[in-house]
C-alpha cells in the first residue's frame, strides 16, 4: 500500500484495452473451442445462441482478428484464435485459482465477476485510496468504490478494510490481487502477440547487482540493434526485493544470482558461473603483491555486500570467524568505487561490475578470483508463458552471457573491452 498512484495509472495504462474485454465472452471462447459449436457452448455459459454468437463478434471486432473458422466438421480456432485460446484459458485459470481460494472450489469467475470490478479493485490496490484510484480510472469515488463492494459481495469475503482516512488490502486482498494481476497479464501478452500493444510489447526486467552492469545492458543493446519492437523497463533489487514483484507478474523475470534451493512455484535457468574477486583502489598497497594470505585480508578494513546476498556470502566465506575491521555495508558498486579510491578499503565484487574502473584505473583486482563461483542466470514464474518479445530477450541473455563466466570464450571482462 506503500506505492504511489502513478504507478497504478502507469499499470493500468498499459492494461486499458484488457479491461474493455467481458469475461464471459471470453470463457465463451473458450467453451466454443471445447465443444466445437456455438450451440454447445452457449448452454455451458448460459448464454443464448445468438448472445453468444454476438459476443464472439465482439471479440473479434475488439481483437481485430478472426478468430474461429466453419468447416463441415464443426468450427476450429484461426492461427490467431489459438493464440488468444491460450492466453485465454491461462488467464482464467489464474482468476479461478484466485476466486476458489477466496470463495471455495464451485465459484465460477466469468459468471460472477466482471472486468469493471477487477479493474476497480486492482487500481485499488496500487493506489491505496478510493480518491487516488477514482482520479487515474477517470470514474467517480462512488462508482470505484460500488465496484469493489459488489466484488467483494459476490466473492463473499471482505478484501479491503478502511484505516483511517486511507484503505488497506487485507490478507485475502492480497492473495486474490496476485490471481488477478497474473489473469490479465496473459491477456495483456495476447494483445501484444497479436501487435495491438502500444508498448511494442513492454519487457519487465528484475536486474540484481550482480547483473545489471554488464548482462542486462547487453542484452538489451542486442535487441535494440536488431530493431525488434519492444520497450523495456528495468527494475533493480535484490533477488529477495525483487521476488514479490515477480510472483504479482509486475516483472516477467529476474536475471541476477540462483536461489540455492529450488522454490516450488519458480523455475531458473542457469545462464553462467563466474567467481568473485577482491577489488581495492589503483593507490591500495596490496597492488601486485600477489596473492595476500586470510589474516593479510582481515587487516583491512572491508566494505561487505549487505545481509543475504551473495557476495555476503562469499566473504563469510573467505574470513570464516572473522568481523571486518571498521565495515561500511553497501550494495551500490557507484559508492564503493568512489570509498575504494580515496582509502585502503578492499571488496568483493564480479568482475564485469567493476570491469570499466579496472580496466580504467582507477581500481585494481587484488590476487586471483576466489576458489568458489556464483551462478547468474534468470528466475521465473513457472507459469509464466513468455511472449515471442520476451522470448527472444531470453535468447539473446544467452548469447551475452556467453562472453562472461569461467568458460567463456574470450579474455574476462576485466581484460577485454565491451565499452
Amino acid at each position: 500500500m506503500d506505492q504511489l498512484p502513478r504507478k497504478a495509472a502507469q499499470a493500468l495504462d498499459e492494461m486499458t484495452s484488457v479491461f474493455h474485454l467481458n469475461l464471459r465472452h471470453i470463457h465463451g471462447l473458450i467453451e466454443v473451442h471445447k465443444h466445437g459449436s456455438i450451440s454447445a457452448a452457449a448452454t455451458a455459459v448460459s448464454l443464448s445462441q445468438p448472445a453468444l454468437t454476438q459476443g464472439i463478434l465482439k471479440l473479434e471486432s475488439q481483437l481485430g482478428e478472426v478468430l474461429f473458422e466453419r468447416r463441415p466438421d464443426g468450427i476450429v480456432p484461426t492461427l490467431a484464435g489459438t493464440l488468444v485460446l491460450e492466453r485465454a484459458a491461462a488467464s482464467i485459470g489464474h482468476l479461478t485459482a484466485g476466486c476458489r481460494l477466496i470463495a471455495g472450489a464451485d465459484f465460477s469467475p466469468e459468471r460472477r465477476l466482471t472486468m469493471t470490478q477487477l479493474r476497480a479493485f486492482l487500481a485499488l490496490s496500487k493506489a491505496g485510496s478510493f480518491a487516488a484510484s477514482a482520479i487515474e480510472l477517470g470514474l467517480s469515488q462512488t462508482a470505484v468504490h460500488r465496484a469493489v463492494r459488489e466484488l467483494e459481495d459476490a466473492l463473499g469475503r471482505r478484501l479491503v478494510e478502511r484505516r483511517g482516512r486511507g484503505v488497506h488490502i487485507n490478507f485475502w486482498g492480497h492473495r486474490f490481487a496476485r490471481c488477478c494481476w497474473l489473469a490479465i497479464k496473459e491477456l495483456q501478452a495476447a494483445l501484444s502477440e497479436l501487435g495491438l500493444d502500444p508498448l511494442n510489447p513492454m519487457i519487465s526486467v528484475g536486474a540484481t547487482p550482480l547483473a545489471r552492469a554488464f548482462l542486462v545492458p547487453e542484452a538489451m543493446s542486442l535487441m535494440v540493434t536488431e530493431k525488434f519492437p519492444a520497450s523495456f523497463r528495468v527494475v533493480e533489487g535484490s533477488w529477495g526485493d525483487l521476488v514479490e514483484s515477480l510472483r504479482d507478474g509486475e516483472i516477467d523475470l529476474i536475471v541476477g544470482e540462483l536461489p540455492e534451493t529450488s522454490v516450488s512455484d519458480l523455475k531458473c535457468t542457469r545462464l553462467y558461473t563466474e567467481a568473485p574477486v577482491i577489488v581495492a583502489g589503483h593507490q591500495h598497497d596490496l597492488v601486485a603483491k600477489g596473492n595476500p594470505t586470510n589474516q593479510t585480508l582481515a587487516s583491512y578494513p572491508w566494505i561487505i555486500a549487505p545481509e543475504a546476498s551473495p557476495l555476503r556470502a562469499e566473504w563469510d566465506r573467505l574470513l570464516p570467524g572473522k568481523r571486518a575491521q571498521k565495515p561500511v555495508e553497501c550494495g551500490s558498486i557507484m559508492i564503493i568505487g568512489r570509498l575504494l579510491t580515496c582509502s585502503d578499503m578492499l571488496t568483493l565484487a564480479m568482475p564485469d561490475q567493476v570491469a570499466l574502473q579496472i580496466r580504467s584505473g582507477l581500481l585494481a583486482q587484488i590476487g586471483k578470483p576466489l576458489a568458489s563461483s556464483i551462478t547468474i542466470g534468470a528466475t521465473m514464474r513457472h507459469s509464466w508463458r513468455p511472449t515471442s518479445a520476451q522470448r527472444r530477450f531470453l535468447n539473446l541473455l544467452h548469447i551475452a552471457s556467453t562472453s562472461l563466466g569461467e568458460t567463456a570464450s574470450r579474455k574476462p571482462m576485466i581484460e577485454a573491452p565491451w565499452v
